[in-house]
């Protein structure tokens, strides 16, 4: 499957470049199709499922045809697609469905992960555990925990399918150390982790530790993730996470230095296999700890 989201960035950047080369305004567009400006400018800017007939329109206005005119509808007809995180609706949050919607068609990921374990291997005791400690800060969740759950886990299931994206993601040694899930869960998950990168040939994390020395350079300021796709026509993009909102990166100058940043950060991490040592002996020390605690 095409990336949807990827389709109407794409679909964007196309509508935006031919209304320019034409010398026509988004104002004077809106016009001409009987549209309200706010409309074109969602469409320009990638932040609307498209209305094909909408794009016919546009299309014949600014006078495209032929190849040109078909690869556009095609396009755009891609960008409407709906994949199976839509039947969620706003359940399963919008973090959630932009991964699920990129990860449905990409070639790579390749992510930094410095405040959790990368929702791909979360069990769903693990996953619990995060909304409790959602719940314990006040946040106002904008999904319901149940579906989310299992929105998550029908994420990994997609994700890990055999035609599905080679996938590796740098784990910073901070969560493992810091992050506040009780012990016994913890533990579990990364025995579960453990598990899924053992049958998972496409899949692999490598751990950031604690007394890395990076090369000279300024520090992540936050988890991201860094995609491409099988078209190359279709640009690299980079989701970075805050607080409050992913915020998306397409410009080639951005997502170079998010790619500058992640070679940074994996020539001082541990190989795939110290990596994998290093999980499991953290779960061990967890259920020890958590023995004592009983």
């Amino acid at each position: 499957m095409t990336s949807p989201f990827v389709r109407r960035r794409r679909l964007a950047t196309e509508l935006r470049t031919l209304r320019e080369q034409s010398g026509m305004t988004a104002d004077d567009l809106a016009r001409r199709i009987y549209r309200s400006r706010m409309t074109v400018s969602k469409l320009e800017n990638g932040r609307t499922r498209p209305d094909t007939r909408d794009i016919v329109q546009i299309l014949r206005i600014l006078g495209v045809t032929g190849d040109k005119f078909n690869a556009i509808l095609e396009i755009a007809c891609d960008a409407t697609e709906r994949g199976w995180w839509d039947s969620y609706g706003d359940a399963m949050g919008p973090r959630q469905r932009i991964y699920a919607d990129l990860e449905s068609g990409a070639a790579t990921i390749r992510g930094y992960n410095q405040m959790s374990i990368p929702g791909l291997v979360q069990a769903p005791e693990f996953i619990r555990a995060l909304i409790d400690l959602d719940l314990a800060d006040g946040f106002q969740l904008d999904y319901v925990p149940e579906r989310n759950i299992k929105a998550r886990l029908q994420r990994q299931e997609v994700a890990f399918r055999p035609d599905g994206p080679k996938i590796e993601i740098i784990l910073d040694e901070f969560v493992l150390k810091r992050l506040s899930i009780p012990a016994h869960a913890m533990a579990a998950q990364l025995r579960h982790t453990v598990d899924v990168l053992t049958q998972q040939p496409r899949f692999s994390i490598l751990v950031l530790p604690l007394n890395a020395r990076l090369s000279p350079g300024r520090l992540p300021p936050s988890t991201y993730m860094i995609y491409t796709f099988p078209d190359p026509v279709d640009p690299p993009m980079v989701v970075a996470e805050n607080a409050n909102i992913d915020l998306v990166h397409t410009e080639p100058d951005e997502v170079a230095n998010y790619e500058r940043l992640y070679s940074r950060l994996r020539d001082a991490t541990l190989p795939a296999l110290e990596s994998l040592s290093m999980l499991a002996d953290t779960a061990d020390q967890l259920s020890e700890q958590a023995g004592h605690d009983t």
